[in-house]
C-alpha cells in the first residue's frame, strides 16, 4: 500500500464548537466578600451601613459619623456609647425629671404663701410687733367691745353677758398697776395699760380687765410664761391687780376692799398681759380674795364661788384676750 492511499484514508479533523459567550467577570472581592476571603474572626471587617433604597453612593461607616470607640473599648474592656436613640432618651429622661422636680418647689413655695405667708401676709414676727401697738391703733370699741358675749362662759356651759360701764384713759405702769403685779412684770418692759370695767347682766358684779402691752420679745414672754407657770405667780394674792371704778355706775364703789377673784394670763403670741379683777356690786368687802382657778373649783363654798365670780373674771378676760390675739392675726385663744 501506497503513503499516498494510507494518508487519503485518516478522516478530517472535526469542526470547532459554536462559540459560548464569555462569562461575566465577578465582582470585586471588597463588594461581595466571598467565604474563602473572610477576614480572620479576631479582625472582624468594619460594619457598613445600609444603603436607602434608590442610594447610589453607600453610607460611611459609623466609625466616620461617630468618634472611635475609646481604647479601652476596643479592647473588649469596657461598655461601647450608648447608641444616638439612647442617647436622646436619656436627656428626654434628665429632662424632665428637672422639669417635674422645679414644679414641685414651685407649687411648694406658691401653697407656702397661699396658706400662710403670702406676701402680703405679714410674718410671726411681723405680728407679734403689730400687737404692740394695738393700745394706740385699735378702735376702743374694737379692743373692749360695748357688750361682751360669754356663751357658755358660765357654770355648767351656762351663757353670760356683760356690759361696759367705762373704759380708763390709757396710761403708763406707775401708778396703774399694783406694785407687787409691777415688780413681777419687770423682766418684759411695761408699755402702756388701758383698761375698762364691765357689769354682769344682773348688775350682781362688776369687772376690771386690763391689758398691759409690753416691750418685750417672743422669748421674753415666753420665759415669764414659764416663771408665772414654775411660781404659781397667777395665785399670788400679793399679785392681785387693781380695780377701776366708774363714777355714777355700778361700779362706782369697786375698790381695793372689793376685789374678791381675779386671773392674770401672760400671753406667749402677743406681748401683752391680759388680767382681770372682780368684786360685788354692792360695794361689800371681802377679806380672802381667791383666784379665779379655785373659786371655779366643784365644791368651794366661798362667797366668790358661790356668787360664780371665778367664772365672771375667767370670762371677762378670756373674750377681750381672744380679741387681741385675733387682731394681731395670731391663732385665736381656745376656751380654757
Amino acid at each position: 500500500m501506497s503513503i499516498e492511499a494510507r494518508g487519503s484514508s485518516v478522516p478530517p479533523p472535526p469542526e470547532a464548537p459554536p462559540s459560548v459567550p464569555a462569562k461575566p467577570p465577578a465582582p470585586p472581592l471588597r463588594s461581595v466578600p466571598s467565604p474563602q476571603s473572610a477576614p480572620p474572626l479576631q479582625a472582624p471587617a468594619e460594619p457598613r451601613a445600609t444603603p436607602a433604597p434608590g442610594a447610589g453612593a453607600a453610607v460611611p461607616p459609623l466609625r466616620e459619623v461617630w468618634p472611635p470607640w475609646p481604647a479601652e473599648h476596643a479592647e473588649g474592656t469596657g461598655r461601647p456609647p450608648a447608641a444616638p436613640g439612647k442617647r436622646f432618651s436619656r436627656t428626654a429622661v434628665v429632662v424632665t425629671l428637672l422639669v417635674l422636680g422645679l414644679g414641685l418647689l414651685g407649687g411648694a413655695v406658691t401653697g407656702n404663701w397661699l396658706l400662710d405667708d403670702d406676701p402680703g401676709t405679714p410674718s410671726a414676727v411681723s405680728r407679734f410687733d403689730t400687737a404692740r401697738g394695738l393700745w394706740h391703733s385699735t378702735p376702743v370699741d374694737t379692743l373692749f367691745p360695748p357688750v361682751l358675749d360669754g356663751a357658755g362662759a358660765g357654770p355648767d356651759g351656762s351663757d353670760r353677758t356683760w356690759t361696759r360701764l367705762g373704759v380708763a384713759p390709757d396710761s403708763g405702769c406707775a401708778g396703774t398697776l399694783d406694785p407687787a403685779l409691777a415688780t413681777a412684770l419687770r423682766t418684759v418692759g411695761c408699755l402702756r395699760v388701758v383698761r375698762a370695767t364691765y357689769r354682769d347682766a344682773t348688775s350682781s358684779d362688776v369687772t376690771t380687765v386690763g391689758l398691759v402691752f409690753t416691750r418685750a420679745d417672743p422669748a421674753a414672754m415666753t420665759a415669764l410664761h414659764s416663771a408665772f407657770a414654775r411660781r404659781h405667780l397667777a395665785s399670788d394674792t400679793a399679785l392681785l391687780p387693781s380695780a377701776y371704778p366708774v363714777p355714777g355706775t355700778a361700779a362706782a364703789a369697786f375698790g381695793g376692799r372689793q376685789r374678791a377673784t381675779w386671773s392674770v394670763d401672760v400671753l406667749t403670741r402677743a406681748p401683752v398681759v391680759v388680767y382681770a379683777v372682780t368684786g360685788f356690786a354692792d360695794g361689800r368687802s371681802v377679806t380672802a380674795p381667791e383666784p379665779a382657778a379655785s373659786a371655779m373649783a366643784a365644791h368651794d363654798t366661798s362667797p366668790a364661788a358661790q356668787a360664780g365670780l371665778g367664772y365672771e373674771a375667767h370670762g371677762v378676760a378670756d373674750r377681750v384676750e381672744r380679741g387681741v390675739l385675733a387682731l394681731a392675726g395670731a391663732q385665736t385663744a381656745v376656751p380654757r
